[in-house]
C-alpha cells in the first residue's frame, strides 16, 4: 500500500537574510470581508485576494451557496462577486467543516435563504473556541439555533426586531463580525457593546461604510445603521490589506538571522507591536506607511520581552507571539509568552520547539518563560497549525544542521507560499516530500 507524500520544507543556517519582500493579502482580514462582499446587496470587486488555501476554500463555498464569482485576467488577485443567486433549497456544505471561519458565512446564508446549515466549524488545533458568543448574538435577532453532533443550524425569525442590542463579554473578533453582518443581513440597526477592534474588524466597518453603512464608535460601543437608500447596482470596489502576521513573521526571520530587509505591503499601524517588540531587543525596525523596514546593525540589549496576546485594541495579535517566541531563543534576556487567546497554542508549540532543543519553563498551559541565547539543533517537526508552521521555519533558520518541517499544508491555510518568501531573501529553504 502506497501513501501519498507529506509536504515538507528544509531549513538550513545560512547567510543574513537581505532584499525586498513584498506580502500576501491577509488571510484574516479577507476571510471576514469576503462574508461582508456576500451579505451585502450589490457586485463587489476585491482586489488583494491571497491565495492561502482557508481564503480559496471560503471562494469555494460562496460558489456553492449561490454566489457568481469571477476572476478578472486582468487584475491579478483580484475576485469579482455578484449578488447572491437564491435556490429552492438550502446549500449542504460539508467542506465548511475544514476552516473556522466558516461561520462568517451564516449571515450571507440568513439573507438568502432563511436558514443556514453547516458542520463544526475546523481550523487549527489551538484550543476550545466556541460559538456560545455567536450563538448569543443569533438569539439576540429572534434567530433560532439547533445543535447537534454534526453541526449548528440557524434559521431566521418572521418577528425579527428593528433593533438589536448586544454587548460581548469579551472583544471576540468572530462574534464581532457575526453581529454586525447579522444586522447588515436583515437591515437592523445594531447597538453592539464591547466589540472587537482590531483592524481585521474595523476593516469591515470601513468597507460596509462604503456601502452606504453607518458604522459609529464612542466608549466602547458600535451602532451601526442601515443605508436610508441602499444601492445595489454600482460595483463597490475593495482591496484587502496587507498580511501583517505575514510582515511579523518575515521581520523575526530576518532579524534571527542578523539581515536587514525591507517588507513592503503592510500598513505601520498594523505592524507597530512587532516593531515596538524588536526594538525593545535591540533590532532596529522603522515603520513606514506601507513598509516594514530592518536596516540591520543594532546589538541585542538583553532587556527582558513580555509578549502577552490579547483581544484589547492595543494589546499583541494572539499570531504574532509564536514567531517572536522562536526569535526570543537566539536573543539574551529571560522573556514572557502567553496566549490564553488560543489556550492550546503553546500544547502545539511548544513540543515542537523542544525537539529542536528549545527550554522552556512551562508556567501554565498558556504561559512560559525562556532564557536565551539557546543553541537548536535541526531535525524533523511539524506544523501542527499556522502559526507553529512560521515559528519553525524561523527556528531552522539558526538551527544547526537541517531542519525538516513537514505539515506544508497547514502552513499553507495562512500563507500561499511563506516558504518562497524566506527564499527570495536568501534562506536556503527547499521544498520536499517525504
Amino acid at each position: 500500500m502506497t501513501h501519498a507524500p507529506v509536504p515538507a520544507v528544509t531549513v538550513r543556517p545560512g547567510r543574513p537574510l537581505s532584499g525586498t519582500v513584498r506580502v500576501d493579502g491577509s488571510k484574516n482580514a479577507a476571510l471576514p470581508l469576503l462574508a461582508a462582499a456576500a451579505t451585502i446587496r450589490r457586485p463587489v470587486r476585491m482586489g488583494n485576494v491571497p491565495d492561502s488555501a482557508d481564503v480559496q476554500l471560503l471562494l469555494t463555498l460562496l460558489q456553492r451557496s449561490g454566489r457568481q464569482l469571477a476572476r478578472p485576467s486582468a487584475v491579478p488577485r483580484s475576485v469579482a462577486l455578484l449578488p447572491l443567486e437564491s435556490r429552492p433549497a438550502v446549500p449542504e456544505l460539508p467542506d465548511a467543516g475544514r476552516i473556522r471561519a466558516s461561520y462568517y458565512l451564516v449571515p450571507a446564508l440568513l439573507a438568502a435563504y432563511g436558514q443556514a446549515r453547516l458542520p463544526w466549524p475546523g481550523g487549527c488545533r489551538i484550543g476550545d473556541r466556541g460559538m456560545d458568543e455567536h450563538f448569543k448574538v443569533y438569539a439576540a435577532f429572534d434567530d433560532k439555533v439547533e445543535t447537534d453532533q454534526a453541526g449548528y443550524r440557524v434559521t431566521t425569525s418572521p418577528s425579527s426586531p428593528a433593533q438589536v442590542t448586544v454587548d460581548l463579554p469579551f472583544r471576540s473578533r468572530g462574534a464581532s463580525v457575526v453581529a454586525v453582518l447579522r444586522a447588515v443581513a436583515g437591515g437592523h440597526r445594531l447597538r453592539l457593546g464591547n466589540p472587537n477592534l482590531s483592524p481585521e474588524f474595523t476593516g469591515v466597518l470601513d468597507f460596509l461604510r462604503q456601502a452606504g453603512w453607518q458604522a459609529d464608535l464612542a466608549r466602547d460601543v458600535l451602532r451601526v445603521e442601515p443605508p436610508a437608500a441602499p444601492d445595489e447596482t454600482a460595483t463597490l470596489d475593495w482591496s484587502v490589506p496587507g498580511d501583517k502576521i505575514e510582515a511579523g513573521t518575515l521581520a523575526c526571520a530576518i532579524a534571527a538571522t542578523g539581515g536587514s530587509s525591507r517588507i513592503e505591503g503592510v500598513r505601520a499601524p498594523d505592524v507597530r507591536p512587532v516593531a515596538e517588540a524588536l526594538n525593545r531587543l535591540g533590532i532596529p525596525v522603522r515603520a513606514e506607511p506601507d513598509a516594514l523596514v530592518l536596516p540591520g546593525g543594532g546589538t541585542p540589549t538583553g532587556a527582558p520581552l513580555t509578549a502577552v496576546a490579547s483581544l484589547d485594541p492595543d494589546g499583541l495579535d494572539a499570531d504574532f507571539e509564536p514567531a517572536l517566541l522562536a526569535l526570543a531563543l537566539g536573543l539574551p534576556g529571560t522573556h514572557l509568552f502567553a496566549d490564553a487567546v488560543n489556550p492550546g497554542r503553546h500544547g502545539n508549540l511548544l513540543p515542537q520547539l523542544r525537539l529542536l532543543g528549545a527550554e522552556f519553563e512551562e508556567l501554565s498551559a498558556t504561559r512560559c518563560r525562556l532564557t536565551g541565547p539557546q543553541r537548536l539543533t535541526g531535525t524533523v517537526v511539524e506544523a501542527t497549525d499556522i502559526r507553529t508552521g512560521s515559528a519553525l521555519l524561523i527556528a531552522g533558520l539558526t538551527a544547526r544542521g537541517t531542519t525538516t518541517v513537514t505539515g506544508l499544508d497547514q502552513l499553507r491555510r495562512g500563507h500561499a507560499d511563506l516558504p518562497a518568501k524566506l527564499r527570495a531573501l536568501g534562506a536556503d529553504v527547499t521544498e520536499a516530500a517525504r
